[in-house]
């Protein structure tokens, strides 16, 4: 009783609308933000998969099913039990891919990433499943924020494993390109050679303002503060202070920005006041014709390739197999 009425004091809002607000709130935080399917992104216009590339997305995972993963788990800062999984390089090598995937999904759904930098680039590659996703522990999704901190512990996971010589590069694609994005402003040590984050949002505040309009056509007040407090008082972070935009403010490793240029999911105008704001060592890539989370699949010798010439520069071996 006492938790609820502090919510309600927190929000600010008098006692009759504020009913009918706590209410919407609660129905949003179980849809956005609590662990469960999130089936209403199934026909999502902006989510739809591209026919052309299902060739490529079979193939892919049916290479992810065939490998021998060795499993992985980090204990959170917060009491979770995380899992990634694993898979060494064909060759010995400290050059390892940490990944990280987007929104409702698991590590299976970077199979193609993967691949990219097992079978063409030569590296270990680690994918975990994010805090509230797959076989990893949590009831809550952190949109980047709280996973940017356990994206630091399987860095450090890696840098003890691999010793000095240890030369890490971060990949995220939406949700998983802001978590990457978020992980960048912190103290990163500098075994983090390069980061490479494809379509992610400037803010979580900012996304679920634009989806709230996209697709509930209701303006973001009153909702979405009292969903961010619900959130604050559930989860332990607001959308506010879960900001890819402030962090890339504080990057200093080098960064490849990639957005599809047709993503009606996280607007294109997104990266570019990402890019915009980044002080690093950065370079931008628009595909072309491709929508959310696509880049890779709608063309991928474009997206490869600069993902190759950008990690080129940046680490000490060759960025090719050896």
């Amino acid at each position: 009783m006492k938790k609820s009425k502090a919510l309600l004091t927190a929000l600010g809002i008098a006692a009759v609308p504020a009913a009918a607000v706590v209410a919407g709130s609660f129905y949003f935080y179980k849809l956005a933000v609590a662990r469960a399917p999130k089936t209403f992104l199934d026909a999502d216009p902006g989510l739809q998969p591209n026919p052309d590339v299902q060739t490529e997305t079979t193939a892919s995972r049916n290479w992810w099913a065939l490998q021998s993963f060795e499993e992985r788990t980090l204990l959170s800062g917060d009491g979770l039990k995380l899992h990634a999984y694993y898979l060494p390089a064909q060759q010995p090598t400290t050059r390892t891919a940490i990944l990280a995937h987007g929104y409702s999904g698991d590590a299976s759904i970077m199979s193609g990433v993967a691949k990219f930098y097992y079978e063409d680039m030569g590296m270990n590659v680690l994918v975990p499943d994010a805090r509230g996703h797959g076989r990893s522990e949590g009831d809550y999704i952190g949109y980047g924020w709280p996973e940017r901190v356990d994206y630091l512990g399987w860095i450090r996971q890696i840098i003890a494993q691999d010793g000095p010589g240890a030369e890490i590069v971060l990949h995220g694609i939406s949700m998983g390109g802001a978590t990457v994005m978020m992980t960048s402003g912190e103290d990163l040590p500098p075994h983090v050679k390069a980061i490479v984050e494809d379509c992610g949002y400037t803010s979580v505040r900012d996304e679920l303002a634009y989806q709230m309009k996209r697709m509930y056509k209701i303006p973001a007040f009153p909702m979405l503060p009292a969903t961010e407090a619900l959130t604050r008082f559930k989860a332990g972070y607001s959308f506010t202070e879960a900001s890819a935009l402030e962090q890339v403010r504080r990057c200093r490793t080098p960064m490849l920005f990639i957005h599809g240029s047709n993503d009606e999911f996280v607007p294109t105008s997104m990266v570019h006041e990402l890019y915009a704001a980044c002080p690093s060592d950065k370079e931008l890539l628009i595909v072309e014709g491709a929508g959310h989370g696509d880049s890779f699949l709608v063309n991928k010798p474009l997206y490869t390739g600069k993902v190759t010439e950008f990690l080129r520069g940046r680490l000490s071996e060759p960025a090719a197999a050896d």
